[in-house]
């Protein structure tokens, strides 16, 4: 007879994660609403405090809405070069401590802790490791744990904030059970307004109706809901790699040097790599600029950067780094941009010095570009540039 394993997966989460950096710099904002994004009146919320959450303030909200529900309210402008500093250490903390984990945000993590109890005892090393990442980092942090990585989200949600708390294997539906549907992953507000409309409001109604009838309104997504809600999610912990990248390159017909027609080709990459990382709600911390010279000499150079999925960010950047990689003033007969350190995560978090009509414009043209085509809007100085999606890095496919 086989013994079935029991999976032990651990979900961490940073609380109010830019909010605590900034506390940390700063304890004055300690216990008071505070609201991070862009100070001007057209600037929109990164982050709010718990505080200010009470007023109904949330991300991706307008600035100025914001301070008219809360006017007593603390703006900051955010520094994402500091919390991507910080969610670096946490990572390096987690990745000296635990075999498999998974980075699925900037401030998230899934841990597979699965057969560490014949040597240190699953729960007690969760424990341990969440003690140890506010040690060194001062930064609060709530986890859950339980056999599945859904549970164990959900019930992050419920430790928060600042706690935890562990679902025993065989209690999942009951611990699910009087909850609201929202706390479900993956259930957005319009599928939570048909989920209502069909009397489903507690995650116990939803593990009650026929699976056959949720495929039949929702289709597979139907599927996924049922099972979530009663408990049963088999996805794995997919192990994090720096490596994961997307990249461009352009091997031109004839060798150049007209530094113009180069910068523009690195402009055109950058953008299109920009509305990669968005359309995949993906951001970027490393980006990379290759040359390869009429000889064939081949260099490359790399720069750590704040987690970004902008394009005047990767452009800005981009364009420094060439200038730092071309010294040989030799004809060039390729060059390549590449962004990786890839994690999940929405554009808002970069919207610290960006204004709402900026966010608004990436919206409109991502909209365009998704219904017409990716090279239907561009910037003048990049239109007719012609490149290609493939990794010149390491020979693997442009998005490893």
């Amino acid at each position: 007879m086989t013994n079935t394993v029991v999976r032990q997966i651990l979900h961490a989460d940073l609380d109010t994660f830019f909010v605590s950096v900034e506390r940390l710099q700063n304890s004055s904002l300690k216990g008071k609403p505070v609201m991070i994004g862009g100070s001007g009146n057209r600037g929109v919320v990164a982050s709010c405090s718990y505080e200010a959450r009470a007023y109904g303030v949330h991300s991706g909200m307008a600035m100025k809405l914001a301070r008219r529900l809360c006017p007593d309210g603390l703006v900051v402008r955010g520094d994402s070069e500091r919390y991507s500093y910080y969610s670096n250490m946490i990572t390096d903390i987690i990745k000296d401590a635990v075999p498999v984990y998974e980075k699925s945000s900037i401030d998230e993590f899934y841990i597979d802790l699965t057969g560490m109890d014949r040597f240190f005892g699953s729960y007690q090393m969760a424990c341990e490791l969440r003690q140890r990442i506010m040690a060194e980092s001062g930064l609060p942090i709530s986890m859950g744990f339980s056999q599945n990585k859904t549970v164990s989200k959900i019930a992050t949600g419920e430790a928060k904030p600042n706690g935890q708390l562990k679902v025993d294997t065989g209690l999942e539906k009951t611990f699910l059970a009087p909850l609201h549907i929202k706390r479900i992953p993956g259930i957005g507000e319009k599928t939570t307004q048909h989920l209502q409309r069909m009397g489903i409001h507690q995650i116990l109604t939803l593990q009650q109706m026929p699976l056959a009838l949720m495929e039949q309104v929702f289709g597979k997504s139907g599927i996924i809901m049922w099972k979530k809600a009663n408990g049963i999610d088999d996805s794995p912990v997919q192990q994090y790699s720096e490596r994961q990248s997307i990249s461009y390159e352009r091997t031109f017909d004839q060798d150049t040097f007209d530094i113009a027609f180069l910068r523009s080709v690195l402009l055109a990459m950058a953008e299109k790599l920009a509305f990669s990382l968005r359309k995949k709600n993906k951001l970027s911390s490393c980006i990379t600029v290759k040359i390869r010279y009429s000889n064939f000499d081949t260099h490359t150079k790399q720069l750590r950067i704040p987690y970004t999925a902008s394009d005047h960010v990767l452009i800005g950047h981009a364009k420094t780094l060439f200038e730092q990689l071309y010294e040989r003033r030799m004809m060039i007969r390729l060059i390549g941009l590449r962004v990786s350190h890839l994690v999940s995560g929405g554009y808002q978090i970069n919207l610290f010095e960006d204004t709402e009509e900026q966010m608004n414009l990436y919206q409109a043209m991502d909209k365009i570009r998704l219904r017409f085509g990716p090279n239907t809007i561009q910037r003048a100085q990049g239109m007719g540039i012609s490149v290609r999606s493939f990794n010149p890095f390491n020979g693997a496919s442009s998005e490893d």
